[in-house]
Order: C-alpha cells, then structure tokens, then sequence
C-alpha cells in the first residue's frame, strides 16, 4: 500500500532540530575538508591525521598515532563541536534582532566568536595545550573558520527563519 501527500498539501518546512544538524554537518564537512586538503596536500602526509590531531585533545598524543580509531574519535569531536556551535546560533539568532542583520556580516562576526572560543578557550584547555603563535596562520585559520563554519551556520539559521514566516 502507498501512502503519498495530497497534492494540495503545503511544502513542508524541516524542523529546527533538522535544520540544525543539516547545517551543522555542511560547516563541519567543509572545515574538516580544508583543514585535511591543508594539511595533506602541501606535505603528502595522511589526511587522517587532522582528525587524530583533533582526538589528541581529549585522548592525549597517544591518539596521533592511533589509526582510524583515533581519527573516528576525532570526526565526532569535530562534528560535535560543529553541533553545538550551530544549535548554539540557532538558539541565539532569535534574539539578535535586526542588529548586523544580513547573514554575511553576521557570519563573520559567528566565525570570529567561533574562533576566538576554540583558540583561547577548548585549545588551550585541551591536552593540545598552546598552539603556536604564528600571526599569519592564526590569521589564515581565522579565515577558514569564517568561510567554513561562521558564514555556514549564519545562512543556515538566516534560511530556517525566514522560512518561518
């Protein structure tokens, strides 16, 4: 037996809670693509070992070399963390008003928070511990977080809502 929609039904709207994971899947699979191409295609080195860097975090050095277990680990802190970033922006993009409105300024402004959270906060109470201080690749991480993550999560959350409607 088939079950199908009446034609005339409206379209439906995805859910917040879809919305969020959808968005927060397309920021994490970019930044963890840059951040692997980046690492691996100026060295010739293994791409996994950007997320077993990421698993170093919480699981120690141990994980650099820990293979795909590692590196699994590593996939689900850095999607986690896109998580929550994303439903964090959805949750607040209510409230900003029309303040910085349009979502290109407000994903710089996202992916700035982003950054400056993950650099000054998680990194450095990770097992990582300090990054180095290299003002033209902080620089250029900044960027990346921006475009992958910051503008992202901000036309993700800006279609949702206005979706809304």
């Amino acid at each position: 037996m088939s079950y199908s929609m009446p034609a005339s039904a409206p379209p439906s709207r995805l859910s917040r809670t879809r919305a969020v994971v959808l968005t927060a899947l397309v920021a994490g699979t970019l930044d963890i693509s840059v951040a692997m191409a980046k690492y691996a295609l100026p060295t010739g080195r293994d791409p996994l070992g950007v997320p077993r860097y990421v698993a170093s975090g919480l699981l120690g050095k141990e994980a650099l070399t820990g293979g795909l277990a590692a590196a699994g680990w590593g996939f689900v802190f850095h999607y986690g963390f896109a998580f929550v970033f994303t439903a964090f922006y959805f949750w607040l993009f209510p409230r900003l008003g029309q303040r910085w409105s349009h979502p290109v300024v407000r994903g710089v402004l996202y992916g700035s928070f982003v950054w400056m959270v993950m650099n000054l906060v998680v990194v450095p109470a990770s097992r990582i511990g300090r990054l180095p201080s290299d003002p033209a690749k902080a620089a250029l991480e900044w960027l990346i977080i921006i475009v992958c993550i910051g503008l992202p999560i901000a036309i993700g959350a800006a279609r949702y809502y206005r979706s809304a409607k």
